[in-house]
């Protein structure tokens, strides 16, 4: 039998306190992930890519599925999406699930679980609510997401089954599509009944920086997932959150599904209970910029024989930062670092200057602090040592497979007094640097210097923990705030604690 299955995308992780809006046009371009794609162009696009459509299409045996692509669009994390946005792409998948009424198995949807628009709080919530009235109660719609996603209960009720990721950085998003497509299969071929679904709310919001799987304790948080499910558990997912989303249900979530109510509940139970007694192990260490390279030169002084890296999270775009602040620009070049490169800072303005100028030519210019108002533009003299086009293949685990389309790009050389000096990777477009060919473009290998600097949380170390001797957690201004116990919620719900053992929120 072949079974006739749509599919189709919709992505955004929304931090509601970043200054810069989705709108359509980032879906349409894409912002560094693939422009809006529609009908079987998925296939070619998303087959050979880290992205969790690509692992279920590739899962997909031809004589069994017939998949019917009908859109798949994605922007970078910022604030809330336009209801323009929304409503153009939540639109085109339900009038191609309504062109196909009648006519399919199953819907699957490769979601992320964090979008907040400006008219719907919970945006993956109304999405599966418009999905489910056009294809009705009995046809299964199934979801992979990410693993920052926010659960709702509305997301659980429209929907059969919901997996999320289980690695961050995000190594397994195709393994997680295709973990749906054997799901679905059990589904549609009864081997497994319709599913029992257990939800658990943890009550304390989670720190990016300890979420990932890298490290205790979330490592062996998800070995356990594994190990439990077997028999009547067909599925378990611990969802950390995305703390900088206010709305009523931030947080993380346990969700199981499984063959019995009472085998979903027992399973939904134990994880819950594993993690909340591991609470004060999600507390997570910051260091300032001056901190943080003084650290860094201690490391090199005792003899590091590979690169330290510092990771400046909060100016991350990948949750939602604005990619051009400079607190750790200024403090490496301020404390005179012989050899160091930062990356990416994404200042259009300046890459086309540095473009008018040529390589080699020395220019003096203010770069950074033009969209995010608690940061300062960095004014300097600057060498333009390399220019490209930004246009290169990603080769690390995490973006791999994706052909970044970035915008003019520039190495400026910000020179020190000691003979050395700070390279700054500038683009044009704003992505995280999480994948080595970033600093390869223009002539870098991240590996044969002393201190890489990366606009990234922890995706990066996907690709930069083998040339890391160690990793530095940096709190600079930006517009991803880490420390959630700071940040001036209106609609989260009151009761929840901020950070790990932390203080309660009760609203004002």
């Amino acid at each position: 039998m072949t079974y006739r299955v749509a599919i189709a995308g919709f992505q955004h992780e929304t931090n509601t306190f970043a200054p810069q809006k989705a709108t359509l046009d980032k879906f349409v371009n894409g912002e560094g992930w693939p422009p809006l794609t529609e009908g079987r162009a998925i296939f070619e696009v998303f087959a050979p890519m880290n992205i969790p459509i690509g692992g279920f299409i590739k899962a997909a045996t031809p004589k069994q599925w017939e998949l019917l692509p009908i859109v798949w669009a994605a922007a970078q994390p910022s604030s809330y999406v336009t209801d323009e946005a929304f409503e153009h792409v939540a639109k085109k998948i339900t009038d191609g699930l309504a062109a196909l009424k009648g006519g399919i198995d199953a819907v699957y949807l490769d979601l992320h679980g964090a979008m907040v628009t400006e008219s719907h709080e919970d945006g993956e919530g109304e999405l599966l609510r418009r999905v489910r009235a056009v294809v009705g109660p009995d046809i299964p719609v199934v979801a992979s997401l990410d693993l920052h996603t926010n659960i709702t209960e509305t997301m659980v009720r429209h929907s059969d089954v919901l997996i999320a990721y289980r690695t961050y950085p995000h190594l397994d998003m195709a393994v997680t599509g295709a973990r749906v497509m054997h799901h679905l299969e059990k589904l549609l071929t009864g081997e497994r009944k319709k599913q029992a679904k257990a939800m658990r709310r943890l009550p304390f919001l989670i720190p990016l920086t300890a979420q990932c799987s890298f490290i205790e304790p979330c490592k062996s948080i998800y070995e356990r997932l594994g190990d439990m499910e077997r028999g009547a558990v067909s599925s378990l997912s611990f969802a950390p959150g995305f703390h900088p989303a206010d709305i009523r249900e931030c947080g993380p979530v346990i969700l199981a599904y499984g063959d019995t109510q009472e085998a979903a509940d027992r399973a939904a139970d134990e994880l819950t209970r594993h993690i909340a007694e591991r609470e004060a192990e999600f507390r997570t260490r910051l260091l300032s910029p001056a901190e943080a390279i003084e650290e860094a030169r201690r490391l090199i002084v005792g003899g590091a024989r590979k690169s330290i890296v510092l990771a400046d999270v909060q100016d991350n775009p990948g949750a939602g930062a604005t990619s051009d602040t400079t607190g750790l620009l200024a403090a490496l070049v301020e404390h005179q670092v012989p050899d160091a490169t930062l990356g990416l800072l994404c200042d259009p303005e300046a890459a086309r200057i540095a473009h008018q100028a040529g390589e080699n030519a020395e220019i003096e210019i203010a770069v950074g602090g033009k969209a995010f108002d608690g940061a300062k533009p960095y004014r300097n003299r600057f060498r333009v040592a390399k220019l490209n086009d930004g246009r290169f293949l990603c080769t690390g685990p995490f973006y791999r497979g994706t052909r970044m389309a970035l915008g003019p790009m520039a190495r400026l050389q910000c020179p020190t007094s000691n003979g050395g000096g700070v390279d700054l990777i500038v683009s044009s477009i704003r992505v995280q640097a999480a994948d080595k060919e970033m600093y390869r473009h223009l002539g870098i290998e991240p590996g044969q210097r002393q201190i890489v600097g990366v606009k990234s949380t922890v995706h990066f170390r996907g690709d930069f923990t083998d040339i890391a001797h160690d990793i530095l957690t940096v709190e600079s201004p930006g517009a991803f705030i880490e420390r959630a116990e700071t940040l001036p919620y209106r609609r989260l719900r009151p009761g929840v604690r901020l950070s790990p053992q932390g203080k309660v929120h009760q609203p004002a």
